[in-house]
This record gives structure tokens, C-alpha cells and sequence, in this order.
């Protein structure tokens, strides 16, 4: 039997290792150190696929159609909230405007008509000079153009309204994204594309999904979903280039619904960026630490892999070694195997 350089045994109750070194003492041919392995607790690390989110992305459409005849910012720039953005062409706008304006002047001259008819026709009804019935025409027509006069101030109030549209204001405060329509775009409140996007990035929502398993066993193990999330440990972002993150995060959302294609649940992280390093639309991987206790740890340097599948020596009472099976943790630390099964 052709034997390695790195062995796995284990005798009677106790469990065995070994593992090969330059600095390992020199044995027959048919003799190779060993190791009792115990167990012990292991610092593992679970990791998640995520999406990096600002804490509010805000997509920028126009509410009027018309030709952009400004844009006032570019892309990546910081903004307020208020801030001018893009200015549409407002020239009938404007028109629509003064032609309201005017319609509020002539309601008013109206108004003013008719209130000098009517308290001219009380003195009169007073002298019993007209009667009841001038009198109530009078009312109704000073009413009347009390009325008229209201909705020549909302007609106005309207286009003025839509006038302001054309200038098209960041809702709140946050970073430029992308400028797809430059000036002389015809653009409209039905376009498939956003004008911009601003992106709140003070701080970043990292969206990662956990398995309905590890969800039900946190659960469990604290009574309520919101108890889960509040003794989750600090978590970690490994960036897009592998590193990570100088920032730690907190855990605070768990969505209520279960995702029947994945069967998994979405879990949000938050991670403040000041140096605005993190962008929204970004992807990473959360680590979440977690504690294993009672575990049988060993070198993986002893380990052999055949087909995806994990073997190590072990060897019984009569020192013969069997070559045998074993199942891992799937997550390590790229030095050692967390055994799940087979020691």
C-alpha cells in the first residue's frame, strides 16, 4: 500500500492525526507520527453572496414632456436636496402661466363689479326702491363671481405648478449617477429611462440571503425573528477585489417572506461609508463569524481529495490503516477542516 507523507488515524476512542514536516522526526518505513485530535471550539465564518445599495437610490424622471435645454450637474457630483438638476423647455408653460394670470385679473375686475352692484341694490331694497327680486340677482351674481375668481386662482395655481416641473429638483441629498439624456433630449413622463439616479450613500444597505434552515435554527434558538437579528454578531464586507471592508456592519432587516424559487430569505445589512468607497449597485460578500463547539479540527494538509469527496487514514487497535470517508465543513479558514461526519 502506497502511503503519503500526511496520515489520519485513530485509536480505540481517540482519534489520531498526522501531518507532514520538515521538521518531523525520522521513522521506519512503516512508521509515521500521530496526533491525538480532540475537540475543541473553532472561530468559523460563514459567507453570502450580496448587492451594496444606497440607503436611498431616488430614480429622477420629468413630470412634463419637452427638449432638456439644461443639465446642471454632472456624474458622480454630490448634491443637495433642492438642488437643480435639469431644466426642460418651458416656453408654453410659461405662456400658460400669464394666459391664467390674466384669467385671474378678469375674474377679479368681475368680482369687484358685481360686489359694487350688489351693496348699491341693499341701499336701494333698503329705500324700497327695487325689490326682492333685484336684490337676490344681485347676491348670486356677486357670488358667482366670488367663485369664478377661485377657480381662475386655481387654474393659475396649476400652471404654475407645472411650470415649476420643468425644473427638475434632487428630492434629497446624495451622489449623480449616470447621465443618459444630454441637452437637446427630447424627454417625457412616460420614458422607460430615469433622467438620473441619486444615490443617499452616507450610508450602504447590503443585501445578502440566508437558507430557510439557518433562518428557522436562529429563530428557534431565540424565540422571535427579531431577537435573531439582534444577537447576530458584527458582520463583515469582502469587497470585489477580496478585500475587506475597514468598516464593520449591523444586521437590522429580515424579510418576512420566503423565497420559493431559492427557498432562502433576505437579510439587510448596513455599513456607514464615510469615505464614500462603497457604490450603490456594487456586489461583495458578507462574513458573518459564528462559534463551533465540540469540534473535531484537523490539518488539511492531511486530507486527500478524490471526486469532491474528502479521505483520511485512520488506523485501529491492530495499527492497520483504513483509507476512510470524511465530510467537512464547507467553510474554513484555508488551513484546517471543520469534521462533520466520519471521525
Amino acid at each position: 500500500m502506497k502511503m503519503k507523507n500526511c496520515l489520519m488515524f485513530a485509536a480505540l476512542a481517540a482519534l489520531v492525526a498526522s501531518c507532514g514536516g520538515s521538521d518531523r522526526p525520522s521513522f521506519g518505513d512503516n512508521e509515521y507520527p500521530v496526533e491525538t485530535v480532540n475537540t475543541k471550539s473553532a472561530a468559523m465564518q460563514t459567507t453570502y453572496p450580496a448587492t451594496i445599495k444606497g440607503v436611498q437610490d431616488v430614480e429622477i424622471r420629468p413630470k412634463v414632456s419637452g427638449f432638456i435645454t439644461q443639465v446642471c450637474v454632472k456624474e458622480g457630483q454630490s448634491v443637495g436636496a433642492g438642488q437643480l438638476l435639469f431644466v426642460i423647455d418651458n416656453v408654453t408653460y410659461q405662456a400658460a402661466v400669464r394666459q391664467a394670470q390674466a384669467a385671474v385679473n378678469t375674474a377679479t375686475a368681475q368680482l369687484n363689479t358685481a360686489k359694487l352692484t350688489y351693496e348699491n341694490n341693499k341701499q336701494l331694497f333698503e329705500k324700497q326702491i327695487i325689490g326682492q327680486y333685484e336684490l337676490s340677482t344681485a347676491e348670486n351674481s356677486y357670488h358667482t363671481a366670488e367663485a369664478a375668481l377661485a377657480q381662475a386662482k386655481a387654474s393659475l395655481a396649476s400652471a404654475q405648478e407645472t411650470l415649476s416641473f420643468c425644473y427638475v429638483k434632487s428630492p434629497a441629498a446624495g451622489v449623480v449617477g449616470s447621465l443618459p439624456f444630454k441637452v437637446g433630449a427630447l424627454v417625457s413622463a412616460s420614458s422607460a429611462q430615469p433622467l438620473t439616479t441619486v444615490s443617499n450613500i452616507s450610508s450602504m444597505e447590503v443585501y445578502f440571503s440566508m437558507t430557510e434552515k439557518d433562518i428557522l435554527g436562529m429563530t428557534k434558538a431565540s424565540g422571535s425573528p427579531q431577537a435573531a437579528i439582534s444577537t447576530m454578531p458584527t458582520v463583515k464586507l469582502q469587497l470585489a477585489d477580496g478585500t475587506i471592508y475597514n468598516h464593520p456592519g449591523t444586521v437590522t432587516k429580515m424579510s418576512g417572506v420566503i423565497d420559493a424559487a431559492t427557498g432562502s430569505v433576505q437579510m439587510i445589512a448596513v455599513f456607514q461609508n464615510p469615505e464614500k468607497l462603497l457604490k450603490s449597485g456594487g456586489s461583495g460578500s458578507i462574513i458573518v463569524p459564528r462559534q463551533a463547539d465540540n469540534s473535531v479540527i484537523i490539518p488539511q494538509s492531511c486530507v486527500t481529495e478524490v471526486q469532491n469527496k474528502k479521505f483520511v487514514y485512520i488506523v485501529g487497535k491492530d495499527n492497520k490503516v483504513k483509507y476512510s470517508e470524511i465530510k467537512v465543513d464547507p467553510q474554513n479558514d484555508g488551513n484546517n477542516y471543520v469534521v462533520t461526519e466520519g471521525l
